[in-house]
Protein backbone atom coordinates (compact mmCIF):
# COMPACT_ATOMS: atom_id res chain seq x y z
CA UNK A 1 0.00 0.00 0.00
CA UNK A 2 2.00 2.99 1.53
CA UNK A 3 5.20 1.52 -0.41
CA UNK A 4 3.42 2.12 -4.17
CA UNK A 5 2.72 5.15 -3.58
CA UNK A 6 5.03 7.00 -5.93
CA UNK A 7 5.58 10.91 -5.81
CA UNK A 8 6.57 13.03 -9.17
CA UNK A 9 10.23 13.02 -9.16
CA UNK A 10 9.75 17.25 -10.70
CA UNK A 11 9.39 20.20 -7.92
CA UNK A 12 7.79 23.04 -8.32
CA UNK A 13 10.40 25.64 -8.47
CA UNK A 14 10.03 27.03 -5.07
CA UNK A 15 11.10 23.20 -4.02
CA UNK A 16 14.09 22.82 -6.33
CA UNK A 17 17.03 21.17 -5.01
CA UNK A 18 19.10 23.90 -2.93
CA UNK A 19 22.34 24.32 -1.32
CA UNK A 20 22.08 25.68 2.16
CA UNK A 21 23.78 29.62 1.75
CA UNK A 22 24.97 31.97 4.19
CA UNK A 23 21.05 33.80 4.00
CA UNK A 24 19.52 30.60 4.73
CA UNK A 25 16.93 31.04 7.61
CA UNK A 26 15.23 28.69 9.50
CA UNK A 27 11.23 28.33 9.95
CA UNK A 28 9.16 26.43 12.00
CA UNK A 29 5.92 24.96 10.71
CA UNK A 30 3.10 22.85 11.52
CA UNK A 31 1.77 20.14 9.18
CA UNK A 32 -1.60 18.57 10.21
CA UNK A 33 -3.22 15.28 9.61
CA UNK A 34 -6.72 14.82 9.60
CA UNK A 35 -9.13 11.68 8.38
CA UNK A 36 -12.61 11.61 7.58
CA UNK A 37 -14.53 8.58 8.86
CA UNK A 38 -13.39 6.41 5.94
CA UNK A 39 -9.90 7.27 7.54
CA UNK A 40 -8.70 9.12 4.39
CA UNK A 41 -6.63 11.59 4.83
CA UNK A 42 -7.16 15.94 4.01
CA UNK A 43 -4.46 17.69 1.78
CA UNK A 44 -4.47 21.45 0.76
CA UNK A 45 -3.73 22.04 -3.10
CA UNK A 46 -1.71 25.13 -2.85
CA UNK A 47 -2.30 28.60 -4.35
CA UNK A 48 1.25 29.34 -4.58
CA UNK A 49 2.66 26.32 -6.79
CA UNK A 50 -0.48 24.14 -7.39
CA UNK A 51 0.59 21.11 -5.48
CA UNK A 52 -1.10 19.46 -2.80
CA UNK A 53 0.34 19.06 1.13
CA UNK A 54 -0.90 18.92 4.35
CA UNK A 55 -3.15 22.02 6.06
CA UNK A 56 -0.76 23.88 8.32
CA UNK A 57 1.75 27.20 8.37
CA UNK A 58 4.03 29.04 10.52
CA UNK A 59 4.34 29.16 13.84
CA UNK A 60 4.03 32.58 15.26
CA UNK A 61 5.90 34.00 17.89
CA UNK A 62 3.16 33.65 21.68
CA UNK A 63 1.81 30.39 20.40
CA UNK A 64 2.27 26.32 21.28
CA UNK A 65 2.42 24.23 18.55
CA UNK A 66 -0.90 23.04 19.25
CA UNK A 67 -1.98 26.31 19.03
CA UNK A 68 -0.79 26.98 15.62
CA UNK A 69 -2.11 23.69 14.22
CA UNK A 70 -5.80 24.44 15.19
CA UNK A 71 -5.19 28.17 14.00
CA UNK A 72 -3.98 27.16 10.76
CA UNK A 73 -6.61 24.30 10.01
CA UNK A 74 -9.20 27.00 11.12
CA UNK A 75 -7.56 29.49 8.33
CA UNK A 76 -6.82 27.47 5.43
CA UNK A 77 -9.84 24.22 5.79
CA UNK A 78 -12.89 26.16 7.68
CA UNK A 79 -12.46 23.00 10.36
CA UNK A 80 -11.86 23.40 13.82
CA UNK A 81 -10.24 20.46 14.91
CA UNK A 82 -8.65 18.55 18.53
CA UNK A 83 -4.95 18.10 18.56
CA UNK A 84 -4.66 14.38 19.21
CA UNK A 85 -0.86 12.98 18.84
CA UNK A 86 2.56 14.12 17.01
CA UNK A 87 3.49 12.07 14.23
CA UNK A 88 6.97 13.43 13.97
CA UNK A 89 9.37 16.29 13.57
CA UNK A 90 11.04 16.61 10.02
CA UNK A 91 14.42 18.59 9.71
CA UNK A 92 16.12 16.79 7.13
CA UNK A 93 17.21 19.48 4.57
CA UNK A 94 17.08 17.78 1.27
CA UNK A 95 13.38 18.38 0.52
CA UNK A 96 13.24 21.48 3.04
CA UNK A 97 15.04 24.16 1.61
CA UNK A 98 12.69 26.52 -0.11
CA UNK A 99 12.45 29.56 -1.82
CA UNK A 100 9.18 31.41 -1.62
CA UNK A 101 8.18 33.74 -4.53
CA UNK A 102 9.33 37.46 -4.31
CA UNK A 103 11.70 36.66 -1.89
CA UNK A 104 15.50 36.00 -2.88
CA UNK A 105 16.39 34.07 0.58
CA UNK A 106 15.91 30.26 1.04
CA UNK A 107 14.27 29.34 4.31
CA UNK A 108 14.97 26.11 6.04
CA UNK A 109 11.44 24.16 6.82
CA UNK A 110 11.32 22.27 10.29
CA UNK A 111 7.91 20.69 10.37
CA UNK A 112 5.89 19.42 13.36
CA UNK A 113 3.51 17.25 12.03
CA UNK A 114 0.71 16.22 14.24
CA UNK A 115 -2.81 14.73 13.86
CA UNK A 116 -6.32 16.09 14.46
CA UNK A 117 -10.10 15.20 14.91
CA UNK A 118 -12.21 17.13 13.41
CA UNK A 119 -14.54 19.01 16.40
CA UNK A 120 -16.85 21.30 14.09
CA UNK A 121 -16.73 23.73 10.57
CA UNK A 122 -17.49 23.40 7.39
CA UNK A 123 -14.77 22.49 5.09
CA UNK A 124 -14.12 25.77 3.29
CA UNK A 125 -11.18 26.65 0.54
CA UNK A 126 -8.88 29.61 1.75
CA UNK A 127 -7.57 32.45 -0.31
CA UNK A 128 -4.26 30.08 -0.14
CA UNK A 129 -6.04 27.01 -1.39
CA UNK A 130 -7.00 26.09 -4.71
CA UNK A 131 -8.69 23.10 -3.65
CA UNK A 132 -9.44 20.47 -0.19
CA UNK A 133 -10.05 17.21 -0.97
CA UNK A 134 -9.41 13.51 1.38
CA UNK A 135 -7.56 11.17 0.01
CA UNK A 136 -7.06 7.09 0.52
CA UNK A 137 -3.80 6.65 1.93
CA UNK A 138 -2.95 4.22 -1.30
CA UNK A 139 -4.15 6.97 -3.37
CA UNK A 140 -2.22 9.74 -2.87
CA UNK A 141 -1.59 12.35 -5.15
CA UNK A 142 1.87 12.17 -7.32
CA UNK A 143 2.31 16.36 -6.90
CA UNK A 144 2.77 16.22 -3.14
CA UNK A 145 5.02 19.19 -2.16
CA UNK A 146 8.67 17.59 -1.10
CA UNK A 147 8.62 18.43 2.85
CA UNK A 148 5.19 16.47 3.39
CA UNK A 149 6.32 13.24 1.35
CA UNK A 150 8.46 11.45 4.70
CA UNK A 151 5.57 12.49 6.32
CA UNK A 152 2.70 11.03 4.86
CA UNK A 153 5.06 8.15 4.29
CA UNK A 154 4.65 8.06 8.04
CA UNK A 155 1.32 7.86 7.99
CA UNK A 156 0.47 5.30 5.71
CA UNK A 157 3.01 3.16 7.51
CA UNK A 158 1.43 3.79 10.67
CA UNK A 159 4.54 5.34 12.28
CA UNK A 160 4.83 8.08 14.97
CA UNK A 161 7.40 10.09 16.77
CA UNK A 162 9.59 10.15 14.15
CA UNK A 163 12.88 12.97 14.82
CA UNK A 164 14.07 13.34 11.51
Amino acid sequence: MCNEVQFSTTYPTMFAQRAVGSHTMVRLGVGVVIRDERNWVLLEQRADCGWWGLPGGRLEVGESITQTAMREVKEETGLDVEIIRLIGIYSEPQERIVTYPGNSDSLQLIDVVVEGTIVSGSLTCSDESLGLCFYPLDQLPAELIPPFRQPMRDVVQGISGRLG
